[in-house]
């Protein structure tokens, strides 16, 4: 069902919405979601902002979820973003929440370190920063989706270690200062200009990209996206009735979506959506309504599964809010999905459980075979965790067998710090597997597993960046060797029989913690001529072990003293 679109303009949707919003009744999100309206007052919004972050400033692996949604209007407050806090304007439009005051991501850690701001979200909100820039320092599982940045935008604190993030549909009006990050992927955004570089800057589809080219800085540009959907998100009407809005599928692409107002797609209305809470559904709950033909919301919480979430319907929205994690915990898989057409999923948080699972989120069933061109399934924000909060195990996190699916940004991390964390504790041979054919990757971050971190089976596969640290635990060569010669396994390897793939924009950096392991090559691959890769790079820190070559046998070690960083720009 497509909904008509309004007669309003976003100013005049702004300014009625204070006045209508009572005739439409608020979904039951629960009570870790926070709605504000604009007609509350400032101080009272500004309090329930302050309680959330107190909890979650340094909660990086507590329970607690959250969801701060903005109804369209004027907004005078801060708005700090902690571990697993959502924030989302709640318009057709970011200009139609207009935030004066502040939104800013802050370094975990002293000295400006924030290697660990993980699990936090902002998206549809035009901010005017107090004093002109805005803050957001962060790392790993972090998006900044259809922002309006009305100013500046750092992308660090005080040039602090940071390591990393993602970026698309949005604009700032002025300067991109990446700094101090280590690397960073920006989709389909505009701004008036950007500054710094590390090791990895890549844009894809970015309107005024910085000038240069890789390897001296270390810009990797890629004009138009070739093929990309935004994320679902939810929004409010002039009539307060909420709907979930799913963007059209867009091919060579560049700038943001909503220059013209709105970003086009179809409009589902919120009755059509199953709402799941943490502490009354299970699997069983959940999969009788997506039988029914539910779409499905899945509230801020913890999930504990006793079997799958199964999505067996084409078409189907699955959308998480505030960091919703998945857990099973019967040895089985958090979700799969049916080889369907146009299923989305959005927004979630796969936390394995100490049973070993087979999977975590396994999208279509082995051996698909169905061609989704026209309307492939597609995932947005979708992170994965094997322990850290506890002990957690799983072969596989993340397993691809349907053709055509479109990813669009995932962290997929064996845990480094934390609980439940060693070798022989949290488990994980692969990050992400690939077995269908023509699957398209923007933003890929995998890291610590214990054989290869990615391994791609099918073919005409592309990835637009890549980011991997391989494991820093292994306690021993003998733990970490892939075949007899073969210290470790390749993070990023093409199966011997692919004969077609192109990934640009790859860094693959070593942390051994033991004496005397090394990996002999970052990434492995047929040499044939459709297997093409442009932009890669190696880095060793800390003092042991080493990283022998970039590609195959191509691109020197990360010799120990003085450490050099190689790269490789084309391959082969």
């Amino acid at each position: 069902m497509i909904l008509r679109r309004w007669g309003f303009t976003v100013g005049l949707l702004a300014a009625a919405l204070p006045s209508l919003a009572a005739k439409g009744a608020k979904p039951e999100f629960g009570p870790n979601v926070l709605i504000f309206d604009p007609s509350m007052p400032a101080q009272v919004i500004q309090k329930q902002i302050d309680a959330v972050y107190a909890i979650q400033e340094h909660n990086e692996f507590g329970p607690q979820r959250n969801a701060l949604f903005f109804m369209p209007g004027s907004y005078s407050v801060d708005v700090p973003v902690g571990f697993y806090t959502e924030v989302m304007g709640l318009g057709v439009s970011p200009d139609a929440v207009r935030i004066a005051g502040n939104m800013h991501a802050d370094a975990n850690h002293e000295h400006n370190n924030a290697t660990t701001t993980f699990w936090r979200a902002a998206s549809g909100v035009s901010i005017a920063p107090a004093g002109g820039t805005m803050q957001w320092a962060v790392s790993q599982a972090v998006s900044l989706r259809r922002m309006h940045v009305r100013g500046d935008l750092v992308l660090h604190q005080h040039h602090g270690w940071a390591s990393g993030g993602w970026m698309s549909d949005s604009l700032v009006d002025g300067n991109v200062d990446s700094g101090s990050q280590q690397q960073w992927i920006s989709r389909n955004c505009d701004w008036k200009s950007w500054t710094g570089s590390n090791w990895n800057m890549v844009f894809v589809g970015v309107v005024h990209p910085p000038a240069g080219a890789w390897p001296e800085p270390p810009y990797t540009t890629v004009a138009h996206t070739p093929v990309v959907r935004e994320k679902p998100f939810l929004q409010v009407n002039a009539a307060g009735e909420f709907s979930v809005r799913v963007p059209s599928l867009y091919s060579d692409s560049a700038g943001i979506t909503w220059r013209g107002g709105e970003t086009p797609g179809e409009t589902i209305p919120i009755t059509q959506f199953y709402i799941a809470h943490a502490d009354t559904d299970t699997a069983e709950t959940i999969n009788a309504q997506i039988e029914r033909g539910k779409n499905l919301i899945l509230t801020p919480g913890i999930y504990d599964l006793a079997a799958p979430i199964r999505v067996t319907r084409p078409h189907t929205v699955v959308l998480g809010l505030g960091f919703a994690t998945l857990r099973p915990v019967k040895g089985t898989a958090a979700m799969t999905t049916a080889d369907g057409d146009g299923i989305e999923i959005a927004g979630l948080l796969f936390d394995a459980g100490a049973s070993e699972s087979p999977v975590l989120l396994e999208v279509g069933p082995e051996g698909s075979r169905a061609r989704h061109e026209k309307d492939p399934i597609t995932l947005h924000d979708v992170f994965f965790r094997v322990g850290g909060a506890a002990v957690g195990r799983t072969k596989v996190n993340l397993r691809i067998n349907s053709n055509n699916t479109l990813v669009d940004h995932t962290w997929i991390w064996r845990a480094d710090h934390g609980e439940g964390v060693g070798w022989d504790q949290n488990m994980s041979a692969n990050g992400l597997v690939v077995n269908g054919n023509d699957v398209s990757i923007y933003g890929l971050f995998v890291e610590h597993h214990q054989q290869f971190q990615v391994l791609w089976n099918g073919n005409g596969g592309r990835t637009y960046f890549y980011q991997s640290e391989i494991p820093y635990d292994p306690p021993n060569q003998a733990s970490y060797t892939s075949a007899p010669g073969v210290n470790g396994w390749a993070s990023y390897k093409v199966a011997d029989g692919v004969t077609s793939h192109e990934a640009w924009g790859l860094g693959v950096y070593s942390v051994f913690i033991y004496p005397d392991v090394v990996l002999t090559r970052a990434i492995e691959t047929p040499k044939k001529p459709e297997v093409r890769f442009h932009d890669m790079i190696t880095v060793a820190l800390g003092e042991h072990g080493a990283i022998n070559h970039v590609i195959n046998d191509t691109g020197e070690a990360t010799a120990m003293k003085p450490r050099v960083t190689p790269k490789v720009t084309d391959f082969p």
